[in-house]
């Protein structure tokens, strides 16, 4: 009898054994170890800058990053090839369920406000719209023709446009999808007749010395119409501050540790003063540190 115990107790061990296979604990720290992550697309120019300052804070940290689309993110979230994402939305109800079902332990936060930039060629007549003239322009029954570029068909660009702009419209058979962001900006500077839409990141100017949130001469910016207000506006950082720039969104980490690793310590450092610092210095609006904004009076 005693015998036959030992054998059950043994074999009730390597059941729980072989069911913690499924979810093995990290073997990384906050500041050390190898993980993968999948981030949007869109924030590669910021996020690459901030590589260069995690890397040079912790050396013994190795993060392989995977720029994709954003669906491509959340998918691979899903099926643990990512530790955690950056994405422009947090989950939705489904995605919270489908977490709780598989025992994904979740954390998210928004870190930083983006804008999506409409950039036309600078040969362009229109650079003042509004958002009837870009859903328009996106449905294809504007008086002027444009051929309307986009990152990828599945990026959160693409989502973002469908859901604040066209609200159950669709798109226009003028509508394409390049390779990417950069490619969309190369595209319009080469077209007379394209009107593209993108990540900030890709428009800022990286050479302007006071950081003012000056653009890249190769395509024009368009100003876009607070309907509150009438003013046009362009996506600089304090109208991203304020929210008065249409065109805005959040962007967020959401992490699937269970106990803190490096991915901790990554979203850690995204949402920290330098972090925080980073985001701003590529004209993103950081939402976890203070900022004042004073008004300026520039006489003539």
């Amino acid at each position: 009898m005693h015998l036959l115990k030992n054998i059950f107790f043994l074999m009730c061990v390597s059941a729980v054994m072989f069911s913690c296979e499924d979810a093995p604990k990290n073997t990384d720290t906050l500041g050390k170890g190898t993980i993968d992550i999948s981030v949007d697309e869109t924030y590669q120019p910021v996020i690459d800058e901030q590589m260069k300052v995690f890397d040079s804070s912790y050396p013994d940290a190795h993060i392989n990053i995977h720029y994709k689309p954003e669906a491509e993110c959340f998918k691979d979230y899903f099926e643990n090839k990512a530790r955690i994402i950056l994405v422009t939305r947090p989950l939705n109800k489904a995605e919270k369920d489908e977490c709780e079902q598989k025992k994904i332990y979740t954390t998210s936060m928004a870190i930083a406000r983006d804008a999506v930039a409409v950039i036309v060629n600078n040969s362009a007549g229109d650079s003042l719209m509004d958002k009837g003239v870009l859903k328009g322009i996106l449905t294809g029954v504007y008086k002027t023709k444009y051929t309307v570029v986009f990152d990828d068909q599945s990026s959160s660009t693409v989502r973002y446009v469908m859901d604040s702009l066209l609200k159950g419209d669709k798109l226009g058979s003028n509508v394409f999808a390049a390779k990417g962001n950069k490619e969309v900006v190369d595209y319009v500077a080469k077209n007379p007749n394209a009107i593209g839409f993108v990540g900030l990141g890709y428009v800022s100017d990286k050479n302007d010395p006071n950081n003012t949130g000056s653009f890249t001469n190769i395509v024009k910016v368009v100003a876009i119409k607070n309907d509150s207000t009438g003013e046009f506006m362009l996506p600089y950082l304090a109208y991203l501050a304020l929210k008065t720039y249409p065109l805005y969104r959040n962007l967020y980490y959401i992490n699937r540790e269970s106990t803190p690793g490096l991915g901790t310590g990554f979203a850690n450092f995204l949402a920290e003063q330098r972090g925080q610092l980073v985001f701003k210095y590529a004209h993103m609006f950081p939402l976890r540190s203070e900022m004042i904004l004073r008004d300026v009076q520039i006489k003539q």
